[in-house]
């Protein structure tokens, strides 16, 4: 790994890894799926399907996958089931783009949702934070116009 460079700061850590700028496009990915695995998973199966509105495209009885683009899901297991327990939340960020977070924040806050308030982030964007049931942080945002 002598040609990996970490580039730590206040806001964000990237690797670069020079020398495999192909690796990606050599695994031929098609699509994307994150799995938050869940003690409250009943809680937040319902949070991301009435709260966020998101399209389930799977269901089993402790599974369930959303549609979060044509190429991206995100699924919620039911720890109990999984051999993979939660994390709580701990050290995990979902990271959704929209096309303008002042509307999101003010959709999602008439559905009661507790929201932080949305501001100007370092990195050129409009952005706001908040929970799922499980605890998991949830980041929403758009390019500032």
């Amino acid at each position: 790994m002598a040609n990996d460079k970490l580039s730590l700061s206040k806001h964000a850590i990237s690797l670069e890894v020079i020398g495999n700028e192909d690796m990606i496009d050599s695994l031929s990915l098609k699509s994307t799926n994150t799995i938050l695995y869940c003690k409250k998973w009943r809680e937040t199966v319902h949070f991301y399907e009435h709260q966020l509105g998101l399209s389930i495209t799977f269901a089993a009885d402790w599974f369930v996958e959303f549609r979060l683009t044509e190429a991206a899901h995100l699924s919620v297991a039911d720890e109990r089931r999984a051999t993979i327990k939660s994390s709580g939340g701990a050290g995990l960020t979902l990271t959704l783009r929209v096309n303008d977070a002042d509307e999101a924040w003010s959709k999602l806050h008439n559905q009661g949702l507790a929201l932080e308030p949305v501001r100007d982030h370092a990195w050129g964007a409009r952005v706001f934070y908040f929970f799922d049931p499980e605890g998991n942080r949830l980041e929403i945002w758009s390019a500032k116009s």
